[in-house]
């Protein structure tokens, strides 16, 4: 893992979870939380590609790609959650 790597899964994770956020408006968290969730979900997603698909995914692309993912999917994922817990 080299941070330039991870710092590139967390931005574009980030900015994957504001796009998500904004494309799905009945699951946003918000600017802020969408850009976290984003990022988080970024970073983790990444790495695991990074460490499932080895030499697959590799580079920029599996980088931008593999972070972007993770920042869409958990942003939903946190914002399907956050609307279960409303209707409750």
């Amino acid at each position: 893992m080299d941070i330039a790597s991870l710092l590139v899964q967390v931005i574009s994770g980030a900015v994957g979870g504001a796009g998500a956020g904004a494309a799905a408006k009945q699951y946003s968290l918000g600017t802020i939380g969408n850009v976290i969730a984003g990022a988080v979900g970024g970073g983790i997603t990444g790495q695991l590609i990074g460490n499932f698909a080895g030499q697959m995914i590799e580079g920029w692309v599996g980088d931008i790609a593999g972070g972007a993912m993770g920042g869409i999917v958990l942003t939903l994922i946190a914002g399907v959650i956050k609307n279960m817990m409303a209707k409750s």
